[in-house]
This record gives structure tokens, sequence and C-alpha cells, in this order.
């Protein structure tokens, strides 16, 4: 078996943190986007020492093919347990790569809300954009062949890990 090209999740995590640590208060909102957004989400939360409560967004319902998918299985429930409007949002995913996904979190983040500012973290941004989203904080760029895709793993200690999959 050949060895994951891929960066080491947890080193990218440590550096998203670093990187995320001066532009981050107390009072940040941070939302992570299941599931590996939220993995993400719980150890920055904890990290950052961020005081509001850690949200949480499944946007099954916001995508913009839902009508073609359909629902996918597993559908969690989203949760925002503080005060959106007015607040700094960081919205977490795991990759980042057409922008629908986050283009969905936003659209959802209104229905709590109106933010003062909404901004992006993603522990790997895979380029391949078909809208113009752009996260402000990410771990790495990472190329990916064509036909594959970045999935975010986490075993039962919580270790993170990165791992390509076959479309």
């Amino acid at each position: 078996m050949p060895a994951n090209p891929l960066p080491d999740a947890e080193q990218l995590l440590a550096s998203l943190i670093d990187r995320m640590r001066p532009a981050i208060g107390p009072n940040t909102g941070l939302v992570g986007i299941h599931t590996g957004g939220v993995w993400l989400a719980e150890r920055l939360h904890q990290a950052l020492n961020i005081q509001l409560p850690l949200g949480t967004l499944d946007v099954s319902f916001y995508r913009d093919d839902f009508n073609k998918k359909g629902l996918r299985r597993n559908v969690k429930s989203s949760d925002i347990p503080f005060d959106v409007d007015g607040c700094a949002v960081v919205i977490v995913d795991d990759v980042l790569y057409t922008g629908r996904t986050i283009r969905a979190a936003i659209n959802e983040l209104f229905d709590y809300g109106r933010p003062a500012s909404i901004r992006l973290a993603a522990l790997v941004d895979r380029g391949g954009r078909e809208l113009p989203i752009a996260a402000e904080f990410t771990g790495a760029a990472v190329t990916v062949p064509t036909g594959e895709n970045i999935e975010l793993t986490r075993d039962a200690q919580g270790r993170l890990a990165l791992q390509l999959t076959r479309d």
C-alpha cells in the first residue's frame, strides 16, 4: 500500500490554530459544518479559548444540488447556541473545494441572524472553486488528482487524519 501523499492532519491543525490565534477573540462565534468541520471546530474552540458555545451546521437542506441528489444519510441537526446578530462568526470546514458547501452554510447561518462578519477556516484548500469563496484561514493548499477526494477521519482517541478517496 502506497504512503499517504496528504499532509498530516494534526500538523495542519496546529498550523491553523497558529494562524487563527491573532485574529480570534473570546467572543468570536465558531460554527463547524458537519461532520469534519465540527471535529475541527471542537479542537479550535478549545485551543483558542473561545467563550461563546460552539455552533454546528448541517447544510443538507441548503445545498443547491438537493433536488438532484436528495437527502444524504445521517443528517445531523444544526445548533447555534449563541446570538448570531452582530457577532463575528468563523465557519469551519475540513476541505474547501467548489465553495458550494460554504454558500449553503452562509445561507443557513443567516436564518439564525445577521452576523457582523463571516470568515472561513478550512483545514485543506484543494482548489477547484465554482463560486467566489475563499478561506481566510487554511492549514494547507493541496493538489488532488481528478476523480479523487480528500476525506477527514477521526479515530477513537480523537486524532485526525486525511485520506484520499475515489469518486
